[in-house]
C-alpha cells in the first residue's frame, strides 16, 4: 500500500506560505499570459505529479482552476470573478480551442484537462483507502467511482443547487472540507461556485491539501457523462460532441455563449499589437 505519511509542518522551511511557493516552482517564465489570464502551461502528467507534491506537504489549503472557453466569456463580461483565478495556486489551460488561438497569437497554451489530470490522480496517485473529499457530483457517481476504484474512505458533500447565491451553503461546504482533512478535494460543482467555494476554503485559514476545480470530471470518470472520441478531441471537436450528445442543455453555452471567444481574441489582440507597437 502506498505509503501516505505527510511530512511535519514544523520541519519545512520558512513560512508556510513561502513552502508553497517553493513546492509550486513557477517562475515568470514559466507563466503565460493570455487573454489577461495568467496560465501556467502544465501537461497533465506533469501537473499531476506537482498538484501530488502539494497535496501530499500538508500545507495550507491551495486550490486549482481549470478554466475553458465559457470561463474565459464570463470573465469577459464579469470581471468581478477575476479575483478567484488571480488567487488560485495555478491556472491551466482546459479547453483546445484556447491553444489553438494562443498558437495564433505565437504562445505557447497546451490543453491540459481537468478531465484528463482527475483519471490520473485516481488511476495513477490516489490509494484507495486514504480519505479523498469531493464537493458536488452525485450519489450515484459517487457510488460508481467508489466501485470503480475500490475506494474505502470518500467523504462527499452534496451543496444545494443555487451555491453561489447562498453564503450559508458556501459556508458549509468550505467547512466540511476543513472537517475532513485529504490530501485532494475535488470541486465540481460547475464554474463559478467551485471556483468561488476554493476561495472560501482558502480564507478559512485552517484547511490543508489542494482544492481541483474539476467541474464534471467524476461523471466522465464514471461513465454517467461521455467524452469525445480521442479523435474529436485532437480535431477541437469536444465541444461538438457534448452539443449532440445534449442540446438541450448545451445548445446555448456552444452556439450563443461560446463563439463569442473569437471576438474576445480579437479585441484582445488588436490591444496586445498595440502595446507592442508603443514599447
Amino acid at each position: 500500500m502506498t505509503n501516505l505519511a505527510f511530512p511535519d509542518r514544523s520541519q519545512a522551511s520558512g513560512t508556510n506560505q513561502e513552502d508553497v511557493l517553493f513546492l509550486d516552482r513557477r517562475g515568470e517564465d514559466r507563466r503565460t499570459s493570455f487573454l489577461d489570464l495568467t496560465f501556467t502551461p502544465f501537461l497533465p502528467q506533469g501537473l499531476a505529479a506537482r498538484v501530488t507534491e502539494i497535496g501530499t506537504a500538508r500545507q495550507p489549503f491551495v486550490y486549482l482552476c481549470t478554466p475553458n472557453v465559457d470561463h474565459m466569456v464570463r470573465l469577459s463580461r464579469t470581471p468581478d470573478l477575476r479575483p478567484l483565478y488571480e488567487q488560485a495556486w495555478a491556472v491551466v489551460n482546459d479547453s483546445r480551442i484556447l491553444t489553438m488561438l494562443a498558437r495564433l497569437s505565437g504562445l505557447a497554451l497546451p490543453a491540459c484537462p481537468g478531465s484528463d489530470l482527475t483519471r490520473v490522480l485516481f488511476e495513477q496517485t490516489i490509494d484507495r483507502h486514504e480519505p479523498v473529499v469531493i464537493i458536488g457530483s452525485h450519489a450515484d457517481e459517487i457510488a460508481a467511482l467508489t466501485a470503480r476504484y475500490h475506494l474505502t474512505d470518500v467523504r462527499w458533500h452534496q451543496p444545494p443547487y443555487g451555491l453561489k447565491t447562498n453564503p450559508e451553503a458556501m459556508a458549509a461546504a468550505a467547512e466540511f472540507v476543513v472537517a475532513n482533512p485529504a490530501r485532494f478535494t475535488f470541486l465540481c460543482v460547475g464554474s463559478p461556485q467551485q471556483e468561488m467555494l476554493g476561495q472560501a476554503i482558502k480564507n478559512t485559514g485552517q484547511a490543508i491539501g489542494i482544492g481541483l476545480c474539476v467541474g464534471a470530471s467524476i461523471e466522465f470518470l464514471t461513465g454517467s457523462r461521455k467524452r469525445a472520441p480521442v479523435w474529436m478531441q485532437a480535431m477541437s471537436l469536444e465541444w461538438l460532441f457534448r452539443l449532440i450528445s445534449e442540446p438541450g442543455k448545451l445548445w446555448r453555452r456552444y452556439l450563443i455563449d461560446g463563439p463569442a471567444i473569437f471576438s474576445i481574441w480579437r479585441d484582445w489582440q488588436r490591444q496586445r499589437d498595440g502595446d507592442l507597437g508603443r514599447r
